[in-house]
Parts: C-alpha cells; sequence; structure tokens
C-alpha cells in the first residue's frame, strides 16, 4: 500500500512538476547566498518564514471555506449547492491520500511552498548564523551532553 501513497513529507512534491520544484530550490540558494553576507539580516527572514502559509494551510482554509460556503448556500438558496462541499471533500481526501489535487497545480504556480521546502531555507538561515556551532563545538564532549545541545537547538527550530 505505501508504494502507492506517497510520504507526508514528499507527497506535493513528487506531483508537482519538476520545473517548479527547481525553481523553488533556486530561490531558495539565491536567498541563502544573499544572507550569506547579510549576517545581522538572517533574524528578520526567519521571522518572515514563520507568518509564510505551506501548501498544506492554504488548502485546509480553501477547502472548509468553499464547504462553508457550499453548507450555506445549499441551506439558502438551493439544495443544488450541496455538490460544492461534497465535491471539495473529494478533492481534499485525494489531496491527503496522493499529495494532489486541483487546486495544487494552481497554488504551487503562485509560489505556495511546502514545509519541507520552508523548513530548508530555515535550517540553511540557522546554519549561517551558527545557530548549530554549540553542538558540534566539542569533539570530546560526552554524548549525552551533545544529544542535550541538540535537542535545545531543535526546540529553537
Amino acid at each position: 500500500m505505501s508504494e502507492f501513497i506517497p510520504s507526508t513529507e514528499s507527497r506535493v512534491i513528487e506531483h508537482t512538476d519538476e520545473a517548479f520544484n527547481e525553481k523553488f530550490w533556486r530561490d531558495i540558494e539565491a536567498r541563502i547566498q544573499y544572507y550569506s553576507a547579510r549576517i545581522e539580516s538572517i533574524q528578520q527572514r526567519l521571522d518572515e518564514l514563520e507568518c509564510e502559509w505551506d501548501i498544506e494551510r492554504v488548502l485546509e482554509t480553501q477547502a472548509s471555506s468553499l464547504i462553508l460556503i457550499g453548507l450555506f448556500f445549499g441551506a439558502t438558496v438551493s439544495r443544488k449547492w450541496f455538490m460544492l462541499p461534497a465535491l471539495v471533500s473529494g478533492f481534499f481526501l485525494q489531496h491527503a491520500l496522493m499529495g494532489w489535487c486541483p487546486p495544487v497545480p494552481v497554488f504551487r504556480r503562485l509560489g505556495v511552498r511546502t514545509t519541507r521546502e520552508i523548513n530548508q531555507e530555515r535550517y540553511a538561515l540557522k546554519a549561517l548564523k551558527g545557530d548549530f556551532d554549540e553542538v558540534n563545538s566539542k569533539s570530546d564532549e560526552h554524548p549525552l551532553g551533545k544529544a542535550e545541545k541538540a535537542l535545545r537547538a531543535a526546540k529553537i527550530c
């Protein structure tokens, strides 16, 4: 069964045109190169990334909004409007299982990224900023001490 259902982390990327995936990666590379010379500005970019909506959040908002609209108009205008929530729910289920539904290509073209893509930029920026230097600073340190530092670093992220 798992061979037919992609992993949660990669499912949208696997169903996105490769040209768009490459564009997202080139954009990340360009931003990392830009900030490599502007270390003092990295925190501002990290704050922006905290506010960026990923594709899942955009789809959840879009789907639930359309479902509510369909239910409202179905109850107040015409029962035919109940088809909208049924259709949207089917698409949303398809997305949950496969990582694709009709709005995905549209949102990807509009620049909406996956959590993975946002995190790739976030962790590259944090590495540039030196957030992870403390974890590996002492090669002779006890492994549990390194583990505690790694967990603290992960909490910050």
